[in-house]
């Protein structure tokens, strides 16, 4: 993390470092992404986080207005520990929401101790913070962007009870989580479900990804159509429907219809694996682009993405 580079991302909004850094403002106990439209602040009173529960471990909480919870969830550091990234990938279907870091530990075949120091080593951050920040962002995604009562957002961002959600967002925001709504500039129109934001690091080839499941699509399960792809999903003994579209915004449109919300957070991170949200393109070109056989073609199919499965057992059939 070199200072310098982090403030020049910052003085300029270089989008190519949203979701790679985060910068924390001490005056004011907030951090946000480098695109935050806020006025830059002085270089003394800044600091810089690899992740967003590394800030929000050192007791920042995420800016009102750049919204930390809307950036793109790289996944560039997965490579240097294959634990941590199936760590993070069980963390995100909520493995923490009812269980600790000894249980985690278990699942992965390594000890406590080594999980927390490889989390500190490539997060900054411990697996609970980590776990808690996502739950307190999706919390607020969910909040601002959806008309959810605040007892199913609490329940499908994985807190064990409303007081506690509660607790969480007076501590870290200075007011209950029913202001953060009537704050929003805008309604959001209700709906049959729920509709979330899922960002991404563009360019992103859509037309391919969708090529690929229109070839591999399960009848009666799957629906796949040019700007829409829909289907039938099982989630801890739950049956409900996932319809997903592109926007225009760096991110894709992910509508679920799910009697259980708390199921929410493995929907999610489900379809993110299917679409390969968590891929940082410019990266993954740069080093292809190496290659003097892969530069050209890499250049001419820019946001390429490898589709992921829904489930082991779907992936296996395919394969």
């Amino acid at each position: 993390m070199d200072f310098e580079a982090c403030r020049r991302a910052f003085q300029t909004r270089d989008a190519r470092f949203d979701g790679r850094i985060f910068g924390a403002v001490k005056t004011t106990g907030i951090y946000c992404r480098p695109i935050c439209p806020a006025r830059t602040p002085k270089p003394q009173n800044m600091t810089f986080y690899p992740t967003a529960a590394a800030a929000q471990e050192a007791g920042y909480r995420p800016c009102l207005r750049c919204r930390p919870e809307a950036s793109p969830d790289l996944g560039a550091w997965r490579g240097t520990s294959n634990t941590v990234s199936r760590a993070l990938a069980l963390i995100e279907g909520g493995a923490m929401d009812a269980g600790d870091v000894d249980a985690l530990a278990s699942r992965l075949g390594v000890g406590e101790r080594q999980l927390r120091r490889l989390f500190r080593q490539h997060l900054g951050a411990s697996p609970v913070s980590v776990a808690q920040t996502r739950r307190v962002l999706l919390a607020k995604q969910l909040i601002q962007e959806t008309r959810l009562p605040m007892g199913e957002v609490a329940l499908a961002s994985g807190f064990g009870s409303v007081r506690r959600f509660n607790e969480t967002f007076q501590q870290l925001f200075g007011r209950p989580p029913g202001e953060l709504r009537r704050s929003r500039q805008a309604e959001i129109p209700a709906a049959d479900g729920i509709t979330v934001r899922l960002p991404y690091k563009p360019p992103y080839d859509w037309d391919a990804i969708i090529r690929f499941l229109t070839d591999r699509a399960i009848p009666g399960v799957e629906r796949v159509e040019a700007k829409r792809y829909a289907r039938t999903l099982s989630v801890d003994g739950a049956t409900g429907v996932v319809i997903v579209t592109p926007r225009k915004d760096g991110a894709l449109s992910a509508e679920i219809r799910f009697p259980k919300m708390k199921a929410l957070p493995a929907v999610i991170a489900r379809i993110r694996r299917v679409f390969d949200l968590s891929a940082d393109p410019t990266l993954i070109g740069a080093h292809l682009s190496q290659d003097p056989a892969l530069a050209p073609l890499v250049a001419a199919r820019p946001g390429l993405r490898a589709p992921g499965a829904w489930d082991g057992f779907e992936l296996a059939v395919r394969a």
